[in-house]
């Protein structure tokens, strides 16, 4: 069974962390699924992903291409992603389902601290999935460096 992560953004924005994890994700292993609420969000990060340069390469596909189930890195907006993930991450207040966090290894859900609608999304999935028997932590970076904050 998996887990949830909530990761809480209040001192880099989400094209900063998202690589990071991606990253970690990638160096477990995994095939991830990106998963966000606006086709024309995804569509910038997939060009700031692309933008961070050789040493920092992610490789990654944008959802309705023809070679999405081979992408080790998918961006959806789907509920189901063709490239088989391992672990999904969602941005945007996507939708997460305590079947998913069941099913794969991890489930990351990124929200904008500065952002009360994100806040408040981030607590409702939070109640949904501990209250669905999901195991659940809380990252916070306030003090300048990821620390757990919470866990269920």
């Amino acid at each position: 069974m998996g887990a949830a992560y909530f990761y809480h953004l209040t001192r880099r924005p989400l094209e900063a962390t998202l690589p990071l994890l991606l990253d970690k994700a990638r160096a477990a292993g995994w095939r991830i699924a990106v998963r966000g609420s606006d086709p024309g969000r995804l569509a910038w990060l997939d060009e700031k992903l692309w933008l961070l340069g050789d040493e920092s390469f992610l490789p990654h596909g944008l959802a309705g291409g023809p070679h999405d189930a081979d992408q080790p890195i998918l961006l959806t907006t789907a509920p189901t992603a063709a490239n088989d993930p391992a672990c999904l991450m969602a941005v945007d207040g996507a939708e997460v389902t305590a079947q998913e966090v069941r099913a794969l290894e991890r489930v990351c859900i990124l929200f904008d601290g500065q952002d009360g609608a994100a806040l408040s999304r981030a607590r409702s999935q939070w109640k949904a999935l501990t209250d669905a028997g999901c195991s659940a932590q809380y990252w916070s970076e306030d003090s300048g460096r990821w620390e757990k904050k919470a866990e269920k």
